[in-house]
């Protein structure tokens, strides 16, 4: 799902993919685009991967069908969707430039959601078998595999803390910090973005109705902590991502101060 502000920051590690506290280093953005970079370099170097161009509703895999592949993303934003036992479909996640597609798959040998892409980009198909045999030969692709998980695993972790601990007004603030932070790592524009998401479809990410994202969003924009260009109102303008951070941390006060 999205990265939440109130979690632990994890401990740095070792290995040249790695970077030190990403919220913490002034240059963060930049080293984290840079190993984005270097990972996309090497991938293309060392396999024989597949490029795919793809457009708005477009799905990369589906739920059930048999893994083979594992895909990273070089442009565009993906969202990964389960079907729930009613028939429902729940977005569970969201991906950027760098980000992994189908490691829900390894383990059961069949992919257990769909990744569909939300705007025009490109992924990359890589063989599951080509990387393990890539990965005995080279120490640097086998770290970034791991970080893939090691981020989807974070990831998940931060967004149930995320939907049990924070209000809905924050959920939502928090869903903008996490996607204005997402494109600035990946030295992209932040003052200004493009949902690629419907009210409704943030409100099944999100957990909550479209009436509570609605009034959340008013509520921030009242608050001037975000604003809407006049045409459209999926341009969210956003004039200081901190103060995004900052509305998160207030709404955990009267929390704190009752533990």
């Amino acid at each position: 799902m999205y990265a939440s502000t109130i979690a632990p920051t994890p401990a740095p590690r070792s290995g040249w993919i790695e970077a030190p506290a990403i919220a913490q280093a002034p240059d963060a953005p930049q080293q984290f685009s840079r190993r984005i970079a270097a990972t996309l370099k090497l991938l293309a170097e060392k396999l024989a991967v597949q490029r795919r161009v793809v457009h708005t509703g477009d799905r990369i895999y589906q739920a059930g069908r048999e893994f083979g592949c594992l895909y990273i993303v070089n442009s565009g934003i993906y969202k990964i969707v389960s079907l729930m036992p009613d028939g429902r479909e729940q977005v569970v996640a969201l991906k950027f430039r760098g980000d992994w597609l189908g490691l829900d798959g390894i383990a059961a040998g069949r992919y257990g959601s769909d990744a569909i892409a939300m705007d025009t980009g490109e992924v990359w198909a890589i063989p599951y078998e080509a990387l393990l045999e890539a990965c005995l030969k080279e120490r640097q692709l086998l770290n970034a595999l791991h970080e893939a998980m090691s981020r989807d695993i974070a990831g998940e972790r931060d967004s149930l803390l995320s939907v049990c601990t924070l209000p809905a007004d924050a959920r939502v603030a928090d869903f903008l910090r996490y996607w204005a932070e997402s494109l600035a790592k990946r030295g992209m524009r932040t003052d200004q973005i493009t949902l690629r998401m419907t009210r409704a479809e943030i409100g099944n990410y999100l957990g909550l109705t479209l009436e509570s994202v609605s009034r959340a969003l008013s509520k921030l924009a009242r608050a001037r902590v975000i604003g809407f260009a006049a045409k459209c109102r999926r341009e969210v303008e956003i004039p200081d991502v901190e103060a995004l951070s900052a509305f998160v941390q207030r709404s955990l006060l009267p929390q704190a101060s009752l533990q």
